[in-house]
């Protein structure tokens, strides 16, 4: 089985995931010859300290105890953060790390390969990939960020290497920091970061500490200092030699450093490249670590990974009868976890980006938001980490006690909803001629119920030519809007504290469908009826060509919204929203993608922009002056030469000086080949930045599951309110179930008079049983 199984293997590469495969297949079989090339000296090694999990550790251990106990002697440890802002510092605790230098990490490496038998090759060239894998049953391509073997096998491995706007430099300091530490510098030139944290511990004396004093030796520490390409630029290191970096980069920092210098090790600016791959395997020869994907420094994974790659590899040659099926197999288990932590790590990488958007925030809050800036450390466990610097952030921001930060209430001009939670708009294709029923009684009241701050309709058509499909509801008719008041009367007076609103739209060339259940945006096999939209452009292959509008089509349709938001005011709505998202009607005036018109409502973004102001603003007219207005948009297309994030906040602040209270951010649905990078709150970040460079409030959503995650973005300042589509059709009583999960009682979450003896889980089973008195060790 396992011995049968590549006994021939050659590791291209000898940093920390070559290495520790080869230790780990050797040990595994000692019968395999296992030969690493490394083209460095056994000492050259860039950077200075490594960073590993608990959980790769666990790992490490579990796999070679020899190993684990030998880092063991070495690791440094600590579990607290500390971010200086504005001369302020703020420490999280609870966090733990362990880290060791990046030499002594591949010492311990060499010494384990040579006492197992496996052959190290040192200041020597590998053969190319392909010779090798003529010559062995497995070729182990470890050899980094720059992987020769996987730009020779391009078009089996498909790399996407996505460069980014920082620049970043690797040094140490001879003294070992006592916490993790961000600081940030606001200087002439623009805004600059260091991280750092220690890899060795002082010899002897106190405990490690940034002041001047102390013993001779006292430890080391990694500190990366980072910025935006312009800043770097402006700043002249550009031009710096290495020297000059050196001494420039303590000067910046010379408070973090406690005015010790800094040092270098063949040290260079360079950017992050984000690297992932089509496939990682080809035959015999397969991707690990940075050659198969890399993940910022920023969130510490780049050794975590490749160690995890070389145990998940050396598990699958062990479980699977042959080398092509243990590759496939590695690929399985390890894809989905190097994805989900690149999508942590763009998170944080792009965070650190866009940091100046966040200058302004009250410090505490501030180091709130850069310690979840991943998504990954939320709320919750930052809150079981460190319960008093959390509960420290919610009382700056205005949490009364024992109330979590979704429950505290938000102001829209004279609506002041009760808690941050929104039900979003969701098309449910059940009117019958535009007229909502039974089901959008009780769809839209037991959401109502359910707790939720404000609750939204789908989008609501103007007209019978605005629909998207036949199923959808509308406002053209007084009928429909008798329809819509039996629901706001419901919600008015059965759920009292939730406030009802209507998103007003047209769909413009999306219109003329199926249902969704049926073939989503697919034509109707008849009774279609004509589509307009900016161009004459066809949302797909096969779908209709809708008309080019004319000005006097326009001046037409514009009041029709008018109309409908006369009967959505008359009907009993608390908000409307004007829906400019998705590719619908307004939406694609917006994207130029979508407007190829020559006309004064085409061509720049000010033209484009024109239609769906005039819209705005007569709607705005009609709608009643206490009653708030929001405008929801896809903030980027999601496909070249589209809308952009920059693009968004133009958009945004438009609106916002035409008298938008909000805006509502979704992304993409504008163009069918679209290329979204989906993921847990994905959609976020766009908002994120609206609500800072355009200073409008904004609705955050997008993939937002739990109330941990609607929590973490309102008290890091990423969103004012949060909408959440599938989790309440999951649960109706989605926010209520939160706010007992969370043990929280109070106006932000009152349960309706006949459900209040369900605001406690029920029991599932047995409690009385009597608890063990005794227990007795191994």
């Amino acid at each position: 089985m396992a011995g049968a199984v590549a006994v021939r293997v050659a590791v291209i590469g000898g940093g920390p995931g070559g290495l520790y495969t080869a230790a780990l297949l050797k040990r595994l079989d000692p019968a395999r010859e296992i030969t690493v090339w490394e083209r460095n000296a056994p000492d050259d090694t860039f950077g200075f300290g490594v960073v590993l999990s608990d959980e790769t550790l666990g790992g490490i251990e579990h796999a070679d105890p020899v190993v684990h106990a030998a880092l063991q002697r070495d690791f440094v440890r600590w579990d607290a953060i500390d971010i200086v802002h504005r001369g302020v510092r703020h420490t999280s605790g609870g966090h733990g790390f362990a880290a060791l230098g990046r030499r002594r990490l591949l010492r311990i490496l060499h010494e384990r390969c040579r006492s197992l038998g496996v052959e190290l090759r040192f200041r020597a060239e590998a053969p190319d990939a392909e010779r090798l894998a003529r010559t062995h049953d497995l070729v182990i391509a470890a050899d980094g960020v720059h992987s020769t073997t996987r730009a020779a096998f391009a078009d089996v491995f498909r790399p996407r290497i996505t460069g980014h706007r920082c620049r970043y430099v690797w040094l140490a300091a001879d003294f070992a920091f006592d916490a993790f530490r961000f600081e940030i510098a606001e200087t002439e030139h623009g805004v600059m970061q260091l991280h750092g944290y220690p890899y060795a511990r002082p010899s002897s004396g106190p405990r490690p500490s940034t002041r001047a004093s102390g013993p001779q030796d006292q430890g080391a520490s990694t500190v990366i200092v980072e910025m935006r390409e312009e800043v770097w630029r402006a700043a002249g290191l550009d031009a710096a030699d290495e020297g000059e970096t050196v001494e420039r980069c303590a000067k910046i920092f010379a408070e973090a450093l406690g005015g010790r210098p800094l040092r270098s090790n063949n040290s260079a600016w360079t950017t992050f490249r984000t690297v992932v791959n089509a496939r990682w395997s080809h035959g015999n020869v397969v991707l690990l670590g940075d050659a198969a994907h890399t993940a910022h420094f920023s969130i510490g994974s780049g050794t975590k990974l490749a160690v995890e790659d070389a145990l998940a590899l050396a598990a699958a040659l062990r479980e699977q009868p042959s080398v092509r099926e243990a590759l496939t197999a590695y690929e399985a288990e390890r894809r989905p976890v190097v994805e989900s932590t690149q999508r942590a790590a763009r998170a944080s990488l792009e965070w650190f980006e866009n940091l100046d958007l966040y200058l302004g925030q009250p410090p505490r809050r501030f180091a709130f938001n850069l310690l979840t800036r991943s998504r990954r450390v939320t709320h919750g466990n930052l809150r079981l980490r460190d319960a008093c610097f959390v509960g420290a952030v919610e009382r700056e921001f205005g949490c009364p006690p024992g109330t979590p930060p979704m429950f505290t209430p938000f102001r829209l001009r004279g609506l002041t909803l009760r808690n941050r939670v929104v039900v979003s708009p969701m098309d449910m294709y059940s009117a019958a001629d535009g007229v909502p029923g039974d089901f959008h009684l009780v769809h839209l009241g037991a959401r109502a119920l359910g707790g939720a701050g404000l609750v939204m309709t789908e989008m609501v058509c103007v007209s019978p030519e605005g629909r998207i499909t036949p199923g959808c509801a509308g406002l053209w008719t007084g009928r429909q809007a008798e329809a819509w008041r039996r629901i706001t009367d419901f919600v008015h007076t059965r759920a009292p504290g939730t406030a009802i609103g209507v998103q007003l739209g047209h769909s413009g060339r999306k219109g003329s469908t199926k249902l969704m259940w049926e073939g989503m945006d697919e034509p109707l096999d008849d009774g279609n009826w004509p589509l307009v939209a900016a161009s004459p452009l066809p949302y797909k292959p096969g779908s209709q060509i809708p008309r080019e509008l004319s000005r006097a089509q326009l001046t037409d349709l514009r009041e029709q919204f008018v109309s409908a938001a006369v009967r959505a005011a008359r009907a009993g709505f608390d908000l409307l929203e004007l829906h400019c998202a998705h590719g619908y009607l307004l939406s694609g005036f917006l994207s130029p993608l979508t407007n190829r018109r020559t006309d004064a409502y085409g061509g720049s973004p000010e033209k484009r922009l024109r239609f769906p102001l005039e819209v705005f603003e007569a709607v705005r007219a009609v709608w009643p002056e206490e009653r708030p207005m929001t405008v929801r948009l896809s903030a980027t297309d999601w496909a070249d030469g589209g809308t952009t994030a920059e693009d968004a906040v133009h958009l945004a602040r438009a609106f916002a000086a035409h008298g938008a209270d909000a805006i509502d951010v979704s992304t993409g649905q504008v163009v069918a080949d679209e290329q979204p990078e989906f993921g847990r709150s994905y959609q976020t970040p766009f908002a994120d930045r609206i609500r800072h460079r355009a200073g409008v409030p904004v609705i955050a959503v997008g993939a937002i599951s739990s109330w941990d995650d609607v929590n973490s973005l309102i008290l890091a300042g990423r969103a004012d309110l949060c909408a959440l589509a599938r989790p309440h059709l999951y649960d109706p009583h989605w926010t209520l179930h939160a706010a007992a999960e969370q043990g929280y009682t109070g106006p932000g979450a009152d349960w309706p008079a006949p459900y209040r003896a369900g605001s406690r889980p029920p029991r599932t089973g047995r409690t009385d049983a009597p608890r063990p008195r005794l227990s007795l060790g191994s």
